[in-house]
């Protein structure tokens, strides 16, 4: 029997995932709850929260994912980009404000640049481009895993004296919602990795509405506040451009910094795609954590950024398909699969199928979180 190869799909300019959180934006600002229904949904989102991050451990095969690190020259360029390269350039939007960028937009920013990699679109990408596509799974992997520790504790670092920043409380509420909950959820992978494995469509559309009730709340605690009278048309078009300067500038460096290293064509495919991304999956529910009332103001950067580089990778992706392969294979880092694959390689065939997480390379370490786009 043939195994069935990585289909990607026509792309659409919004992806329906995308449709689902705007639509549930919506909600929250024409019909926001509040009183005990409040305190109702909180509850409910904050186990939301631990649900995703415990599936999340449950379903990363971690001996997998370190098995990569003998190319560790690759996963180290994509953490450099994503946990280095990102938060300086965060770091120096501050100079935007007040001119493009209120304090509040500026800190959900600066938060955008602090969130793990994505999986599933990287993957995607990469191998519509003919990129090293097993590379691509475990850098993400990489990403995704580091994040859990390296986002928190940069928050702590960089986000302390916000409005909603970090603070002790804050510490013991990602340990308590987000840490445990994954920990956990490794312990007990053994016993159930079969069944999330049979059950990996239904279990994705927990993934999803955990991800849209977390919204819906966040948002609704933000109408409450009164925290959106501060977003104007002006300041949003300030945002858009600000985003699209750092996409930009990363999707450069992500580019040519490998190549000034000796990377390959493939290899480089790889980096970009995972070191210019940023997890709308594992971000929303960090910024649920971290800011509280002012969430839905700290997630809308990177819900922008994120249909922003879904949008500008796609037309990158399908120009690249089309440009002329090397004659001779790549001399950079090879592949998780021990090989450099120019085309869409076998290895990423279960991965590509699931969710915006870390997914190692076999079927029962997909589906990891809610895909956020192709």
């Amino acid at each position: 029997m043939s195994r069935p190869t990585l289909k990607v799909p026509s792309w659409l300019p919004i992806d329906a995932y995308i449709l689902a959180i705007i639509g549930t934006v919506v909600l929250a600002v024409l019909l926001p709850v509040s009183g005990t229904g409040a305190e109702v949904a909180g509850g409910a989102s904050t186990g939301a929260v631990a649900l995703l991050f415990f599936l999340y451990g449950a379903r990363l095969s971690t001996r997998e994912t370190l098995d990569g690190l003998k190319h560790w020259r690759l996963h180290l360029t994509v953490l450099a980009c994503t946990f280095a390269v990102f938060p300086l350039l965060g770091l120096a939007s501050r100079g935007l404000v007040p001119y493009l960028l209120t304090p509040q937009l500026q800190e959900g920013f600066l938060f955008l640049c602090l969130v793990p990699s994505t999986i599933q679109s990287s993957i995607a990408f990469t191998s519509i481009a003919r990129g090293n596509v097993p590379a691509a799974i475990c850098a993400g992997s990489f990403s995704s895993l580091a994040g859990i520790l390296l986002t928190p504790l940069l928050a702590a670092l960089l986000l302390g004296g916000g409005a909603g920043g970090f603070s002790a409380d804050s510490l013991v509420q990602i340990v308590l919602q987000l840490l445990v909950p994954f920990l956990a959820g490794q312990l007990l992978r053994r016993r159930l990795g079969g069944f999330l494995g049979r059950h990996r469509t239904l279990l994705g559309y927990v993934d999803r509405g955990s991800i849209l009730l977390v919204v819906y709340t966040a948002f609704s605690e933000g109408m409450v506040a009164g925290v959106w009278h501060q977003v104007t048309p002006l300041r949003l078009g300030g945002l858009l451009v600000a985003e699209a300067v750092l996409l930009a500038l990363m999707l450069l460096v992500s580019w040519y910094g490998p190549k000034r290293m000796g990377f390959g064509r493939a290899d480089r495919t790889a980096i970009q795609f995972a070191g210019s991304k940023k997890s709308l999956a594992a971000g929303l529910p960090m910024a649920s954590v971290l800011f509280g009332a002012h969430a839905s103001l700290a997630v809308l950067p990177l819900m922008l950024f994120h249909q922003m580089q879904l949008m500008v990778c796609a037309v990158i992706a399908k120009q690249r398909s089309r440009e002329p392969l090397p004659e001779e294979p790549e001399s950079g880092t090879r592949g998780a699969a021990g090989e450099v694959p120019h085309g869409r390689d076998r290895a990423a065939e279960p991965a590509a199928r699931t969710a915006d997480a870390p997914a190692g390379r076999t079927a029962d370490a997909s589906a990891d979180l809610p895909a956020e786009g192709r």
